[in-house]
């Protein structure tokens, strides 16, 4: 699939989706359970289709199985050294190169929150970078950085390196980190810092529209949601609280 993403990837400021199907462009249809299973993913993709999201993300192993499944009718995104971040660098990159071969179209990293708390930014960058050199620039490189565990000079410093490195996006969240998931705030730090030059994803924790909408306000350009349905039956008066969770 080509990366060039639908117009809700970079919408101008203030923009917000109308409806369902509108919202569902900005979804990626999140499923990274550690018991998730190759049924569970091919329930995901279709689920993506009909609901009309922008993509699914799923972990390394389901890449391939999704691609074949999702056959151009998405776009299929992947993790890289997830959750922890603390992998070394050539094996995140090794990773990320054969997710690119068995299909991924998107690639979301995450980087060693640990170097970034004791400012070690040098090493996030080329951390980054080693990823970067290994996805094709055709394919979008998001970056995870954990927002809820830095404090707000650590946070913009990423997203500096992030963006100085090569990546496309910028990210909140794993969502299974114990600070927390993506928030207001973290969201319109990030779309400061990097400005427009950069997407910004928030992932972990939004789990309704009202949740979804305050995140696109802030300055998201892209959602990780594991509960897609729920958050859009909110546009239909239904209900708004996502079943999903751990993401």
């Amino acid at each position: 699939m080509n990366r060039s993403t639908p117009s809700a990837a970079r919408p101008g400021q203030g923009d917000l989706p109308a409806d369902a199907l509108a919202l569902a462009r900005f979804v990626d249809h999140t499923l990274l359970k550690p018991e998730a299973t190759t049924a569970d993913v091919t329930a995901l993709v279709e689920e993506g289709v009909r609901l009309g999201v922008f993509s699914v993300c799923i972990s390394p192993t389901f890449v391939a199985h999704a691609a074949r499944v999702a056959a151009g009718r998405l776009a299929v995104a992947t993790v890289c050294g997830f959750p922890s971040g603390k992998h070394v660098s050539a094996v995140k990159a090794a990773e990320a190169a054969r997710s690119v071969a068995d299909g991924a179209d998107e690639v979301d990293m995450v980087i060693d929150v640990g170097a970034a708390k004791e400012g070690a930014f040098d090493a996030v960058r080329a951390d980054i970078a080693a990823v970067r050199a290994a996805v094709p620039a055709e394919h979008l490189l998001k970056v995870i950085i954990e927002a809820a565990a830095l404090t707000d000079d650590e946070i913009v410093a990423v997203c500096r390196a992030a963006r100085d490195a090569g990546a496309d996006f910028v990210k909140t969240s794993t969502g299974f980190h114990p600070a927390g998931g993506a928030s207001v705030h973290a969201v319109e730090l990030m779309a400061g810092t990097v400005g427009g030059a950069l997407g910004v994803k928030a992932s972990g924790g939004v789990r309704t529209l009202d949740d979804a909408l305050a995140m696109i306000r802030a300055g998201a350009t892209r959602l990780g949601l594991s509960g897609t349905a729920g958050v859009l039956a909110g546009f239909a008066g239904g209900e708004q609280a996502a079943a999903g969770s751990g993401y």
